[in-house]
């Protein structure tokens, strides 16, 4: 078994486009390419379902604005409402334990 590696968006190209010329054969294609036989698999199927663009990794990245449906925009201003009320929170915790502090000391 073949432990996976780090491949770039035109590896993962060549890799599903090998794949398919050669009737499937996913195990000649993960040895050839020093890939596992689940990635040389994964990237085939993904560029069959949804084309060249889902070998695309975008993990950690944001949806650009103008793609957002209205129900996800919102659930975003919410979750940054949210984040800013809680900073208030813990900057008023804060200062009210700093005052409690300084009440003690004098």
């Amino acid at each position: 078994m073949t432990k996976g590696r780090k491949t770039t968006f035109e590896e993962r190209i060549e890799i599903a486009s090998y794949c398919i010329s050669h009737d499937y054969n996913y195990a000649e294609t993960a040895e050839k390419f020093c890939v596992s036989y689940q990635q040389a698999r994964n990237y085939t199927v993904k560029c069959e379902n949804g084309g060249i663009d889902a070998l695309q990794d975008n993990r950690g990245k944001r949806k650009p604005e103008a793609t957002l449906t209205e129900i996800e925009r919102l659930r975003a201003e919410l979750k940054l409402e949210k984040a800013k009320r809680q900073k208030a929170e813990m900057e008023a915790s804060f200062l009210k334990k700093l005052n409690e502090i300084e009440r003690r000391r004098g």
